[in-house]
């Protein structure tokens, strides 16, 4: 009864038209098997053809991925970056709408900053200072580094050296002016 009940369950998967793996067939040859398996994992995880397509993970790793957020710098009082819609761009103490800022990776360690409100991108000039534009380009990027104190600097991808930081009375710093080493630099992404 074991035994019909065995060729029931043969049968009945032989006939389905999915499989999860390959069967074997009567034959006991080993490569036989091999080699369908390696043609199902390849049609399954590369695509029909079994060719490798142009893989890449590291250099694809968080593109595109934008968390909406507010920097936080613990600075005097504590203050929020915030962009306003005239492109000036300060640190508030309180939360507002203006403060909500979308961090959106660009490629690997580097990011773009973008006011959801004002709907301006944050970038720097290459005396160091910050403004906010409608248009989007190399001066909107920002290498992201993580500090030993768990807050983050950013610095400017064109202009090396050059941070986002805020005085200890919320206004902006020359970024040519500032370093890790200083507090004005630190930024907390805060939800």
């Amino acid at each position: 009864m074991i035994v019909h009940f065995a060729q029931s369950v043969t049968a009945y998967i032989a006939s389905s038209a999915v499989f999860a793996y390959p069967l074997p067939s009567s034959r006991t040859n080993a490569t036989s098997l091999e080699k369908r398996w390696e043609t199902l994992f390849s049609r399954s995880v590369l695509g029909i053809s079994g060719e490798k397509p142009d893989l890449n993970w590291e250099s694809d790793y968080l593109l595109g991925i934008k968390r909406v957020r507010r920097l936080y710098c613990n600075v005097g009082i504590g203050f929020h970056l915030q962009i306003l819609p005239d492109g000036r761009i300060n640190g508030v103490h309180n939360e507002n709408q203006y403060s909500l800022i979308e961090i959106s990776t660009v490629e690997r360690g580097v990011v773009s900053l973008y006011g959801v409100r004002s709907e301006l991108f944050v970038a720097m000039n290459s005396r160091g200072r910050l403004y906010g534009t409608v248009v989007f380009h190399d001066e909107c990027k920002f290498k992201e580094s993580l500090l030993p104190n768990n807050y983050n600097a950013y610095e400017s991808l064109v202009h090396g050296g050059s941070y986002i930081a805020l005085s200890k009375h919320g206004r902006v710093k020359r970024g040519n002016k500032a370093t890790t080493a200083m507090t004005v630099t630190h930024f907390l992404p805060r939800i």
